[in-house]
């Protein structure tokens, strides 16, 4: 059989692998050093150009990647720093300049430097582009003026992927330009916001006068727009096409919680409920899988805001019925007491999952806008009535 330079590429790669993994043995190296390895050697993404963590291959190697590395016990940096991953890495690749990409990839793979993403706003959360933070340019800085909220990870993040507005005098898509914003700066304030699970993953982010140099921007002013769909696109693709590991998804906890119902208690109507359930269970699955083989290739489809879409109803619709079948015991809710074992502990409680679940619908895009972007780019329906279109943002009314 003759061989192509797909052969050749897997085999360096897998090459790569085997030699990272015996000058830096998993078990016996810091998790740190392991990973600045893994970037050093073009492992981080595969398909980034090398020199800044990848290799410039097709990206449906990191899948060779994953697996052999997982199988040696190594390292996973994505649990640590989800939305740099997920969100902000590609969006630097994509967008940011030589030396941004050299400054930033690094220690963001590896963990040392955490991200957190800078979008949403009490007055513009849909309707992202309607954003008011304001970044002014005087002599060679830009001064940001805002509130931000819905940051997740802002209590522990080293820098925010920052949209802003730059120029109220054009149509709100216009105006807007991406920065990277020093969550130390002098001016920057992170509140946490508690839900009603106890917990605060989530953020509110005052900016007051905090200055941001030529070199912070991301793109070119007035390119906001653009690199934001970059990065909500990838979020759409991180949150919608999650393969989860098997046992461990909300499924699972469904079945779980059937098989041990007394037998009694499982009557002909609950079990035709628990399939009804599996059985979108298994299609989303599927959606999934096409989702990650269109990220793979560079491509992040409609698929993964499908997948956003019906992940979030799922969750939801199954958390409801586990709660119906555990009853009264379905009631019972720890005391959060602020501890890092008592919110490890309850993460593992049904009731904590149930709760949780009703952010799935608002978190990384609103089930209704996600509809909308569907129906309009997708199933080619017209689109929503837009009064603001062809105005100047600042002549826009706003509450």
């Amino acid at each position: 059989m003759t061989r192509g330079p797909a052969d050749d590429a897997h085999d360096r790669v897998s090459g790569l692998v085997d030699q990272l993994l015996v000058d830096f043995p998993p078990k016996s190296t810091n998790p740190t050093t392991f990973l600045k390895a893994q970037f050093d050697r073009g492992l981080a993404w595969v398909h980034f150009p090398e020199g800044q963590g990848g290799l410039g291959l097709n990206p449906r190697l990191r899948t060779l990647i994953d697996e052999k590395l997982a199988a040696a016990g190594a390292p996973d940096p994505v649990p640590g720093n989800l939305i740099g991953h997920g969100m902000c890495a590609p969006t630097i690749a994509a967008w940011g300049t030589r030396a941004q990409r050299a400054r930033y990839l690094r220690p963001l793979f590896a963990g040392d430097e955490v991200w957190c993403q800078l979008f949403s706003e009490p007055g513009a959360g849909s309707d992202f582009a309607g954003l008011s933070t304001s970044a002014v340019k005087r002599a060679d800085k830009w001064v940001v003026n805002g509130q931000k909220v819905w940051t997740s990870r802002g209590h522990l993040a080293r820098f925010g992927l920052l949209v802003a507005r730059t120029d109220p005098n054009v149509v709100k898509h216009a105006g807007l330009t991406a920065f990277i914003a020093d969550m130390h700066a002098d001016g920057v304030e992170v509140r946490p916001l508690r839900q009603m699970t106890g917990q605060a993953e989530f953020n509110e982010v005052y900016l007051s006068d905090v200055q941001l140099t030529a070199d912070q921007v991301l793109g070119e002013p007035g390119e906001g727009w653009r690199v934001a769909l970059t990065t909500l696109m990838n979020e759409r693709q991180f949150i919608g096409g999650v393969m989860p590991e098997k046992g461990s998804d909300a499924i699972s906890a469904l079945v779980d919680t059937w098989a041990g119902l007394p037998v009694d208690r499982r009557s002909a109507a609950i079990r035709d409920e628990v399939v009804r359930l599996w059985t979108r269970g298994q299609a989303l699955r599927l959606t999934n899988l096409r989702a990650n083989q269109k990220q793979q290739m560079g491509d992040p489809g409609p698929e993964a805001s499908i997948s956003k879409v019906m992940s979030a109803s799922l969750n939801k619709d199954v958390y409801e019925v586990v709660l119906r079948l555990l009853g009264a015991e379905g009631m019972l809710f720890g005391r959060y007491d602020g501890t890092a074992a008592d919110m490890q502990a309850r993460s593992e409680h049904l009731t904590l999952a149930f709760l949780r679940s009703r952010a799935n619908s608002i978190e990384g895009g609103t089930t209704e806008v996600m509809l909308n972007i569907l129906g309009e780019r997708v199933l080619g329906l017209p689109s929503d009535v837009r009064v603001d279109r062809d105005r100047p943002w600042k002549e826009v009314p706003r509450n």
